[in-house]
C-alpha cells in the first residue's frame, strides 16, 4: 500500500513566509559585508565572491535537478545568457554603490528594480502594467530625487547612479527569465558566476589591480558568495513558489529595511535626512504597490 502525502496550502504558504524572509535577511548583509572589507576594490571582491557562488550553485543544481547547469542553461538559450550578464553589471554596480554611498541610500536605491522591470516588461515584451503600478513609478521617481537631492559630492552622486544601474540589472536579469519563459533562476545566477569570474580577472589584469588579496577580504568576500548570495536564492527559489507576487514583493521589503539597520548596529553607520525622507516615500509605493495587487489570485502551489 503507498501512503501519498502533500503540503497542505496553509503549510506551504507559512514556509513560503519564512523562506523568503530568510532570504531578504542573509540579502540584507551585503551592506555590511562590503563595509567589513578593508582594501579589496570592486573588482577584487566580485571575483572571490563570483568563484564561491559558482561552486556552490554547481552542486546545488547537480545534487537539486540531477543534471549539469550546463545543459539547463543550453535549453533556456539566449536568453540565459543576457540574465547572466545583466547581472554582472548589477552585481558591480551595487559593490561599488555602497562602497561609495552609505548603505541606506544604496539598499533603497536597488528596491527600484521592480519597477523598471514592469517598464522593460512593457516596453520588450509587451507586459500590462497596472495603472496602480504605473502611479507607484511616478512616487518612486519622487522619492528618489529626494534621495540624490543632497548628493553633491561626485562620489556620492556616482554610487547613487551606480545602485540604480544595479537595479536596472537586476530588471533586465529580470525580463530575461521571463522572454525565455523560465522561472528558475539558479542556472542563469551561475552562469552570471562564471562570466564575472572571466570579466574581473580581465578587468584586474587591465587595471593591474593583484588577483591576490588577504585572507580576511577573500574569507568575506567568498562567504558572501556562498551565504549571501547563493544560500539566499535557494531560500528564495523555495519560498517563492508557495507566494503570490504581493507578498513577494512586502517580504522583499525586509532586505531594504534590515541593509541600513546591520550598518548602524555593528558600525554606527547612518543615513541623512533625505535619504530617510526619499526612501520612505519610495518604500511607501513599493508596498502600496504590492497591497494593491493582493486582489490578484495566487499562482498555484506545486512542490519542488
Amino acid at each position: 500500500m503507498t501512503v501519498v502525502t502533500s503540503v497542505k496550502p496553509a503549510d506551504a504558504h507559512k514556509h513560503g513566509v519564512l523562506f523568503v524572509f530568510a532570504a531578504g535577511v542573509l540579502w540584507s548583509t551585503v551592506g555590511l559585508g562590503i563595509r567589513l572589507i578593508e582594501e579589496a576594490v570592486v573588482w577584487q571582491i566580485l571575483l572571490y565572491r563570483s568563484i564561491s557562488m559558482s561552486v556552490f550553485l554547481y552542486l546545488v543544481i547537480r545534487i537539486r535537478s540531477g543534471e549539469s547547469p550546463f545543459v539547463q542553461i543550453r535549453r533556456v538559450g539566449v536568453p540565459a545568457i543576457i540574465a547572466g550578464l545583466s547581472l554582472v553589471a548589477a552585481y558591480s554596480g551595487g559593490i561599488y554603490a555602497i562602497q561609495n554611498t552609505s548603505v541606506a541610500n544604496a539598499m533603497l536605491l536597488f528596491a527600484t528594480a521592480p519597477f523598471m522591470a514592469a517598464v522593460l516588461g512593457w516596453i520588450v515584451l509587451r507586459e500590462p502594467v497596472r495603472r496602480a503600478t504605473w502611479v507607484a513609478i511616478a512616487v518612486a521617481i519622487g522619492g528618489i530625487a529626494i534621495m540624490v537631492a543632497d548628493k553633491s559630492g561626485n562620489v556620492a552622486l556616482m554610487g547613487s547612479l551606480a545602485a540604480l544601474g544595479s537595479a536596472l540589472g537586476f530588471a533586465i536579469f529580470t525580463v530575461a527569465l521571463r522572454w525565455g519563459k523560465t522561472g528558475e533562476m539558479l542556472p542563469s545566477v551561475f552562469v552570471s558566476g562564471l562570466f564575472a569570474i572571466v570579466i574581473t580577472i580581465g578587468v584586474c589584469q587591465y587595471q593591474g589591480l593583484s588577483l591576490m588579496i588577504g585572507a580576511r577580504d577573500g574569507g568575506i568576500a567568498m562567504g558572501m558568495g556562498v551565504f549571501q548570495v547563493g544560500a539566499g536564492l535557494i531560500l528564495y527559489t523555495l519560498g517563492s513558489r508557495s507566494l503570490p507576487a504581493a507578498e513577494l514583493a512586502l517580504l522583499s521589503l525586509a532586505e531594504v529595511l534590515l541593509g541600513p539597520f546591520w550598518v548602524w548596529l555593528f558600525l554606527g553607520e547612518t543615513a541623512t535626512v533625505n535619504t530617510l525622507l526619499g526612501g520612505l516615500v519610495l518604500l511607501a509605493a513599493i508596498a502600496g504597490n504590492a497591497l494593491s495587487g493582493k486582489r490578484r489570485k495566487p499562482p498555484p502551489i506545486t512542490s519542488p
